[in-house]
């Protein structure tokens, strides 16, 4: 390993940082099954096993202050080493790890979106947000009563599991779509998720939106209705598919920016937003919370996709640097300015981008583009595997740990970046035959094989049916990887899903019991307002 200058920072000089007002990335580079389980309140996940393109994505200021984290010292030295060869000259690493913030007495938290999970909880108990539980709601489809449950969720978790009648309609649509909802005055409407904070933040949107319907958030989502012995749906189609109403878009504009205005959020033109990009000692973020699919048909170089339903649920996915400006934009006038009041209340500097699509930005940093960068390598198909192993390939799959249970190829060794040097020790020279299907993965992957020496690498992203289609030999093993090597993966967060009660119970528990841990500091980072009049 090259020698750096490893910069540590303790935990009582970080604390201070988090609350300086200067903008930080505080990165924990473990995978995500041990992020899950503790981490550090505004940690984001940027696991070693996609580092290069997590970190292109979220920090893309090479000069801001940049803390990592881990368990002790040992993987985050190594990724300072990594990030300082990439170019990012302000690399520091919590000293202790996460095993020294605690040893400070500071707490440490299980779960995942910890800022916006808090969030929720506290928009909740601000804005007053009606619920209904999931026995009074049955009762109110089994009455047939004037009533629509709108699934706020994205559209893929709603096909997994949704409430019987409920329309997929995802938080960041519901300001633009609502009004084909609440054409009569009497229909109530039910705003729902998979647990709290999507069905809390929706309905409350609405409210906020001044929406005169009866508005409610489904407490606890499907797990509640899951809870309460009621049968779910699976694998249903029905989802918001209105058409914008012209006639009223000119409404909803004023009502949108009349929130944003509240709020403090400001509206900027092009160049503005170019002068912003451009500031080499500020960060800027540009998010495009359309649809995904409107999104994929064409966006403003250098932004990322962030739905904002999911934009508001899982801040910390899309935003890597505390401190940063975020920059909101649509093609409607409605859906970023609402989801702005949003952001503004959880603390950021946010604005809108006026009339978005007017004209070109410049972006230095095409994020569109940075998955296609790959070290020299040959990709073969599925028919080729077979001749590969008979020449000695060994077979590395790098896909998730609960997909190689489920099914993977008779001769493979399921594999994450963090255990690759230890396996390349003991199997030096040899062709690799990569399986991947997730480009972070596989850039990370070949950059640490050619770090290692590794130099014959071949790779197959294709899928299991395809490697049964070849006349390969598959396997399941529930048990294998062990579920202590299953770093990758957060049991008690997944397994709610999977008709596990207890799992389900404890993880509401865990996301109501939040406020509680969470010190003054940190909520007072948060700008809700003082409601006076509840």
């Amino acid at each position: 390993m090259p020698t750096v200058d490893i910069r540590k920072v303790d935990a009582p000089t970080l604390k201070k940082w988090l609350h300086d007002g200067q903008e930080i990335a505080l990165l924990d580079v473990r995978e995500h099954g041990q992020f899950g389980e503790a981490h550090l309140f505004y940690a984001i996940s940027t696991p070693l096993s996609k580092l290069e393109t997590e970190v292109d994505r979220l920090v893309q200021r090479k000069n801001v202050r940049l803390v990592l984290v881990d368990d002790v010292e040992h993987l985050s030295a190594y990724a300072a080493v990594l990030l300082s060869e990439r170019g990012y000259t302000n690399v520091h690493i919590l000293e202790g790890g996460v095993t020294g913030w605690k040893d400070a007495g500071y707490v440490l938290f299980a779960g995942v979106n910890l800022p916006s999970k808090t969030f929720g909880e506290l928009a909740e108990h601000t804005f007053k947000t009606p619920g209904i539980t999931a026995h009074e709601l049955n009762q109110k489809i089994l009455n047939g009563e004037d009533l629509v449950v709108l699934d706020g969720r994205p559209f893929s978790e709603y096909k997994k599991m949704s409430i019987p009648t409920a329309i997929s309609c995802p938080n960041g649509e519901l300001p633009l779509r609502i009004g084909q909802f609440t054409e009569r005055s009497q229909t109530t409407v039910v705003v729902n998720c998979a647990g709290r904070t999507r069905s809390i933040i929706g309905a409350q949107t609405l409210i906020n939106l001044g929406i005169k319907n009866k508005i409610y958030a489904l407490e606890n989502g499907t797990q509640g209705w899951f809870l309460a012995d009621l049968n779910l749906d699976h694998d249903m189609t029905r989802r918001n598919d209105c058409q914008i109403r012209h006639d009223s878009l000119s409404a909803q504009q004023k009502q949108a920016k009349e929130l944003s205005q509240q709020y403090g959020v400001l509206e900027l033109n092009h160049q503005t937003v170019q002068e912003w990009l451009g500031d080499t000692t500020r960060t800027t973020y540009l998010c495009d919370v359309r649809s995904p699919e409107e999104y994929a048909q064409g966006s403003i170089p250098g932004a990322q996709a962030t739905p904002g339903g999911q934009l508001i649920q899982a801040t910390d996915q899309y935003l890597g640097v505390r401190g940063a400006r975020v920059v909101l934009f649509d093609n409607d006038g409605v859906r970023a300015r609402t989801m702005s009041s949003w952001m503004a209340m959880m603390g950021w500097e946010v604005a809108v981008l006026s009339d978005a699509f007017a004209s070109p930005l410049i972006n230095a940093a095409d994020l569109n583009d940075i998955n296609k960068q790959y070290p020299d390598v040959k990709e073969i198909p599925s028919v080729e595997i077979a001749q590969a192993i008979k020449e000695g390939a060994s077979i590395l799959d790098m896909r998730s740990s609960m997909e190689f249970r489920q099914q993977h190829l008779a001769m493979a060794t399921w594999m994450i970046r963090p255990h690759l040097h230890a396996w390349l020790q003991q199997h030096p020279c040899e062709t690799i035959l990569m399986l991947c299907n997730e480009d972070a993965v596989m850039t990370s992957a070949l950059l640490e094989f050619k770090r290692r020496g590794a130099r014959n690498i071949l790779i197959n992203r294709d899928k299991p049916q395809h490697w049964l289609e070849a006349g390969l030999i598959l396997e399941s093993s529930p048990q294998q990887p062990t579920d202590a090597e299953c770093i990758d993966y957060l049991f008690f967060v997944h397994d709610r899903h999977s008709g596990n009660k207890v799992a389900a119970m404890e993880y509401l528990a865990w996301e109501m019991n939040l406020l509680s841990q969470v010190d003054e500091q940190d909520l007072n980072s948060y700008r809700l307002p003082k409601i006076t009049n509840q």
